[in-house]
């Protein structure tokens, strides 16, 4: 089995096509990797892909208006990213760029198109998909807009805490590993608020930080203290390491 048609198999919107449909998809598409830290695609580039995550992560950005780096999204392995290129030919605005060593295979346009005219199920799980994202960005702008720095930071750490965290006697701990300033990107505050504000929660006994990772000791009291309904992490999904091209 081909590396690349064993991404698409373990991609939660493709888990129901068939083998041979999943053929034609792999035979349309290409991979490619991409050192940390490297644009995947970049604001005026054309908007003729989707892009699946195989490893590593990503991050999609947008520049404000003042030229900072604003975080809109992180993209985990057997994701889709990329995707208005399905709805809306032209020059993308946003962009996307690796925080891990990281592989990606590129779907064409069309060829998603072609599938989601085919299949309602794939139709309807990216619908699903981008609703979550959008939900996620509009919560986000309405906390910039209307609380302070803190509360902003705490409704982060919870959400980063249902996608990422897992559970130990301690507490839960983040997955994902950011930097202080990749935590201000997202909120729209910065690197020395987000120190100072965490440095707090800290001596509070709600966290613990070390370099790039984060241990929520309290989440039940975090999310009390933002009047937020505290919600389990969601299961992480177990990925065995990929067939090589000659099996």
């Amino acid at each position: 089995m081909s590396e690349k048609l064993w991404y698409l198999k373990r991609c939660d919107l493709f888990e129901r096509l068939s083998p041979k449909e999943l053929e034609r998809v792999e035979s349309r598409s290409r991979a490619r990797s991409f050192p940390r830290n490297t644009p995947v695609y970049l604001p005026l580039d054309a908007a003729d892909s989707v892009f699946l995550l195989a490893s590593g992560r990503v991050k999609i950005c947008h520049l404000t208006p003042d030229g900072k780096q604003s975080i809109l999204a992180f993209i985990e392995p057997g994701e889709l990213f990329g995707e208005l290129a399905v709805f809306e030919s032209g020059a993308r605005e946003e962009y996307a760029e690796t925080t891990d060593p990281s592989t990606v295979v590129m779907i064409p346009g069309d060829e998603m198109q072609r599938l989601l005219s085919e299949h309602p199920v794939v139709s309807l799980n990216l619908t699903r998909m981008m609703g979550l994202r959008r939900k996620r960005v509009e919560r986000r702008l309405k906390n910039l807009l209307f609380l302070s720095n803190r509360d902003r930071l705490t409704h982060l750490l919870l959400e980063l805490a249902e996608q990422y965290g897992e559970r130990s006697h301690e507490g839960l701990r983040l997955r994902i590993r950011l930097s202080h300033q990749d935590l201000a990107n997202v909120i729209g505050s910065t690197r020395e608020t987000v120190t100072m504000t965490l440095g707090d929660m800290a001596a509070d006994g709600l966290i613990s930080v070390g370099r790039r990772s984060i241990l929520i000791r309290q989440p039940e009291r975090l999310a009390q203290s933002v009047e937020r309904v505290y919600t389990p992490p969601m299961r992480p999904t177990t990925r065995p390491a990929a067939a090589s091209s000659g099996s």
